[in-house]
């Protein structure tokens, strides 16, 4: 069902204004904006108060939570490499005591060897687990997009996403 005037877009929604909007009514012109033609979709953007302002809020919203994960997954990396390290130290000095059996060398060098995989196998992990969170905070702001959303505030003159630069 394509939407093609205002006044379709309106009953769409249930109401008489596009002045007073709520937000869940924000929400449901946002999700209605696929069915709207080109020309209302970009006329009703530019018309509703605080529209740009809800959608850019949005498009911050996924961006934050991206930077925070990384974050937080930075830092969990951080911890356990530690950890690893301080593993790998106690097992270096268990191995340079010159009364060490061999079958307890043979142990502490498997245990050495373990620690390197368990870190490996952690920052595989990660990594997965930070694709998959780029790849859903990406599929956020292509959804935006794929309703013309990006493109009307850039029109209407925000900046988003395109000219803050990488993530860091």
């Amino acid at each position: 069902m394509t939407l093609n005037s205002e006044d379709a877009v309106k009953k769409v929604l249930g109401i008489d204004s596009f002045r007073e909007m709520s937000k869940e009514k924000m929400l449901a012109f946002a999700a209605s904006m696929p069915d709207m033609a080109k020309e209302v979709r970009m006329k009703l953007i530019e018309q509703i108060p605080g529209f740009q302002k809800f959608a850019l809020d949005a498009i911050n919203v996924a961006e934050q939570t991206f930077k925070e994960t990384l974050s937080y997954e930075d830092k969990r990396g951080e911890r356990l490499n530690d950890s690893m390290a301080d593993v790998r130290e106690s097992i270096k000095t268990q191995l340079a005591d010159p009364n060490i059996s061999e079958e307890h060398a043979r142990f502490l060098n498997d245990k050495l060897i373990e620690t390197g995989t368990i870190e490996a196998d952690s920052q595989k992990e990660s990594r997965a687990h930070d694709m998959k969170q780029a790849d859903e905070t990406r599929k956020s702001v292509v959804a935006l997009a794929g309703i013309g959303l990006v493109a009307a505030i850039m029109l209407a003159g925000g900046k988003v996403m395109l000219g803050r630069g990488p993530l860091a």
